[in-house]
């Protein structure tokens, strides 16, 4: 029998940064503001990020931009949303065999519950443009902090793989 070895060198890893950010505006204004403060254009991306869970099916919202010149990848991406499951209610009263809906919160990264939006930065090792990039999110109105995340820290990697 023929014995298979893999070589983790084998493989690219693509190099990134993720900032969280914190704030109660929706996405598409996010994305406005930051396209302001950054030389980036970030637009709606037609395909969202899907996810299956127990609890059903829901997308994730994103916006992206690619730079030629640097061949850096930026996305947005919202970390929180809703499933809405329906479910018969069968008990014996009042409002017996009745179908309820029910909502329950879904996050890209559980880990990071109370964030609500991600910025990874593709294709890129400078610490120090991710440093001036957290100091001008965090200028924007609105925006409660904004921060980088350790990569070791994140437990489902596998959802920022898109």
């Amino acid at each position: 029998m023929a014995l298979h070895k893999l070589d983790f060198e084998d493989f690219d890893e693509i190099e990134y940064h993720l900032v969280a950010i914190h704030t109660s505006l929706e996405d598409y204004r996010l994305a406005y503001f930051i396209n302001q403060k950054l030389p980036i254009n970030l637009g709606k991306n037609k395909e969202e990020i899907h996810i299956n869970i127990k609890e059903g099916e829901t997308n994730f919202s994103r916006f992206s931009y690619y730079d030629k010149e640097n061949e850096i990848t930026w996305n947005l991406i919202q970390n929180k949303n809703e499933v809405i499951q329906q479910k018969n209610e069968n008990s014996q009263n009042l409002f017996s065999n009745q179908t309820i809906e029910v909502s329950t919160k879904v996050y890209l990264l559980p880990e990071f519950k109370k964030v609500d939006y991600f910025l990874k930065i593709e294709n890129t090792t400078d610490e120090v443009i991710l440093a001036k990039i957290q100091h001008l999110i965090n200028t924007i109105e609105n925006v409660a902090t904004a921060y980088a995340v350790d990569k070791n820290k994140i437990k489902s990697k596998n959802n920022l793989i898109f």
